[in-house]
């Protein structure tokens, strides 16, 4: 793995949990739908993270994460009885899509405070370079 410094760990972490919030958002904007066929159903997305460590991990602790794909949940369709509903089959019953909006939420909220920290890591080794470039002044 080319890890240059810590601002590529800080960018591929910030990198991932976008993907992250991506796949968050298309959850929550696919939570509402319904189908008359639970094979058409949108299933709910989730990145799978794969953690890169360094060449020489053991003496620099250097490691980061990359998204490695986003998958699909095999989750079953929320089958409701509607027969009013204009997607319904022939038996009156419509598929929604099977999104937890609360567990969205908390995953929304963590991926978002991730991102956030690598601001901060960014942002504190700017501050501490400015410092140390200062002091020969």
């Amino acid at each position: 793995m080319k890890v240059k410094n810590i601002y590529d760990i800080a960018g591929r972490a910030m990198a991932a949990q976008l993907v992250r919030l991506n796949a968050v958002a298309s959850n929550l904007a696919n939570a509402g739908s319904a189908t008359g066929d639970p094979n058409s159903t949108y299933k709910p997305l989730r990145p799978e993270f794969k953690t890169e460590y360094s060449d020489n991990v053991k003496k620099n602790g250097v490691a980061t994460v990359d998204v490695t794909k986003v998958v699909e949940i095999d989750r079953a369709p929320i089958k409701t009885h509607m027969p009013s509903h204009p997607a319904a089959d022939e038996n009156g019953y419509i598929y929604k899509a099977p999104i937890n909006v609360e567990e969205e939420m908390v995953d929304m909220l963590e991926a978002s405070r991730q991102y956030q920290n690598n601001i901060e890591v960014i942002t504190t080794l700017k501050a501490l370079t400015m410092k140390t470039l200062n002091i020969g002044k």
